[in-house]
């Protein structure tokens, strides 16, 4: 026998197979409360900042938004002052930060636009200056990021 080869995961896919992974268990929590669940795939299906945010983000940073500590910890984004810098968010939508995976690479660029929009402009934040899908759209391809 030879030696064991062992296959290095990149951080890339490690943060994709989370975000399924988060995206499976919070598709059959909210499909056991009745709740609609997940869209299929790769690319999420909601439509508007506050479906996106109660079926992707709320699972991780609550219902609330005041975050949470267990197995990990999730940062609040009720009255977060980073906030108010909308690349800030894009930033960590598309390339992702800590256990957070880069969920924005599930995400159209309207989708993008409207969840940054709806965690800008609700619980305690008031930063309305919007972000646009064309907003959006050159940020990705500054960053590298695919929708």
């Amino acid at each position: 026998m030879g030696p064991i080869r062992t296959r290095r995961l990149s951080r890339q896919k490690i943060r994709r197979a989370s975000a399924v992974c988060a995206a499976v268990l919070f598709s059959a929590a909210a499909s056991a409360q009745g709740l609609s669940s997940m869209s299929q795939g790769w690319v999420f299906g909601e439509q508007g900042g506050e479906a996106l945010y109660a079926h992707v983000c709320a699972a991780c940073h609550q219902p609330d938004a005041k975050g949470a500590v267990g197995a990990a910890s999730y940062p609040a984004l009720a009255e977060d002052k980073n906030l108010a810098s909308a690349e800030y968010v894009e930033t960590i939508l598309f390339s992702g930060r800590r256990a957070m995976p880069a969920l924005g690479s599930m995400m159209s660029d309207q989708q993008a636009a409207d969840v940054i929009n709806y965690v800008r402009t609700h619980f305690g934040n008031e930063y309305r200056d919007e972000v646009s899908a064309a907003d959006i759209e050159a940020a990705r391809r500054q960053s590298g990021s695919a929708p």
